[in-house]
């Protein structure tokens, strides 16, 4: 498995959270997850994938999807740190949960690339539509790089894939800070139908 380092410095530059991961061995994985899946598509930035929770609902009037990823480790995190404060007793590991944050949708780049939509659409009753969501493909690339089992259910199970599973503690605050990123935004007409 290569990994190009330009895509890594694309990763580190786009996601400043990072910093919020002490575990230099856990920070790094994560960039490597974001980038080796960057190289799997025709995208060479999280900047320049929709910005949307999937590639046909409604994207950000203004922003990327940089700004999503940002936004719910950031709302993940704070939902952490203000839970883990009010009760002492939460098993919070706040290394893993920026970690699964970081990398809930890590699978993008692949799903949203515009040449595997323009096969995939093209051929619906061949390949399904789509063949393989973000999800799948996210769990997929955490695995490969080496990220914990803990990291790849983010990715997996952040979604609606997630119903079909108990999600894990720290999966749950993501999957809930997830939707707290799209609703209030949907609400105050930020997104854009077209």
């Amino acid at each position: 498995m290569e990994i190009r380092e330009d895509l890594r410095e694309s990763v580190r530059s786009s996601l400043p959270e990072l910093s919020e991961i002490t575990d230099g061995t856990l920070r790094n994985l994560v960039v490597d997850a974001w980038a080796y899946c960057l190289g799997q598509s025709s995208f060479r930035s999280i900047d320049e994938i929709r910005p949307s929770g999937n590639p046909d609902t409604p994207t950000l009037k203004g922003g990327t999807q940089t700004d999503h990823i940002r936004g719910v480790t950031r709302l993940a995190l704070a939902l952490g740190d203000t839970l883990k404060e009010q009760f002492p007793q939460l098993p919070i590991d706040r290394d893993l949960l920026a970690a699964c944050a970081l990398c809930h949708d890590v699978g993008k780049p692949y799903e949203f690339d515009p040449e595997r939509q323009a096969r995939w659409s093209s051929r619906p009753a061949a390949s399904g539509w789509p063949p393989i969501r973000h999800p799948q493909y996210g769990t997929h690339v955490c695995l490969t790089v080496g990220l914990p089992e803990e990291v790849c259910h983010a990715a997996g199970c952040h979604s609606g894939e997630g119903e079909l599973v108990r999600r894990s503690l720290h999966v749950t605050i993501v999957h809930h800070a997830d939707y707290a990123f799209w609703r209030p935004l949907e609400a105050a007409g930020l997104l854009d139908s077209n």
